[in-house]
């Protein structure tokens, strides 16, 4: 008998490294991979793209009913401009609705790896423990301070060729905590049953370490 598909949710604001885990737990455990924020920047992007505001309802919610695969592979997804848009996005109840089953189903029956069948699945957001699998086997919250975030968002712009100044994108972090916060729709927040995993002053080999022991003595009380 095989043993049960493993969901995990990775949660945590912008920049604190979330991401980076995800996907490393993903390769690690043979688990399918969804980062759920490109969705909300896909949508963005589109809004973006026809000039309309990325606050408004309708619009919003047109564009997340054109949403495809495809999109989330999108290079420009990459962009502040689409990043600051998608937390506007992501606070429209009937946005978050739309694409809820999706993120559901992926969590439920994640597709096969190049490989071939996975052990489960990973999804990382702002809202994966809370709303979308709030039953998940294993939750994780990655946070860091608000500057080191900005300082590591900074240097990824930067390294990428793009224009940054350290102040502004801490300014642009801070106002998107507070969107993401206080947002009356799935705000962000840390599960009352998630592993809270600071990653100021850790590198992500630690960071990793840390998740799979966790999961590893969460697996043993299963």
């Amino acid at each position: 008998m095989s043993a049960p598909a493993l969901v995990i949710a990775v949660d945590g604001p912008a920049a604190a490294g979330k991401g980076t885990l995800a996907r490393r737990l993903a390769a690690q455990l043979n688990l399918a991979y969804l980062d759920t924020g490109k969705i909300y920047r896909a949508i963005a992007a589109r809004v973006l793209a026809v000039g309309a505001d990325p606050g408004a309802e309708a619009a919003a919610l047109a564009a997340a009913r054109t949403i495809g695969g495809a999109d989330l592979a999108d290079p420009a997804l990459g962009d502040e401009r689409v990043a600051a848009a998608a937390s506007k996005v992501a606070a429209i109840q009937a946005v978050r609705a739309e694409i809820l089953a999706f993120q559901r189903r992926f969590a439920a029956s994640p597709p096969p790896g190049p490989a071939g069948p996975v052990a489960g699945a990973v999804l990382d957001g702002r809202d994966i423990g809370t709303v979308v699998c709030p039953d998940a086997d294993v939750k994780l919250f990655v946070t860091a301070s608000p500057e080191e975030r900005a300082r590591r968002r900074h240097k990824e712009l930067l390294e990428r060729g793009a224009q940054s100044i350290y102040a502004r994108v801490l300014q642009d972090m801070t106002e998107r905590d507070a969107r993401d916060s206080e947002r009356a729709v799935a705000p962000l927040r840390a599960a009352p049953d998630a592993l809270v995993l600071d990653t100021g002053g850790l590198d992500p080999d630690a960071v990793l370490a840390l998740a799979l022991a966790h999961i590893e003595r969460t697996r043993h009380r299963r």
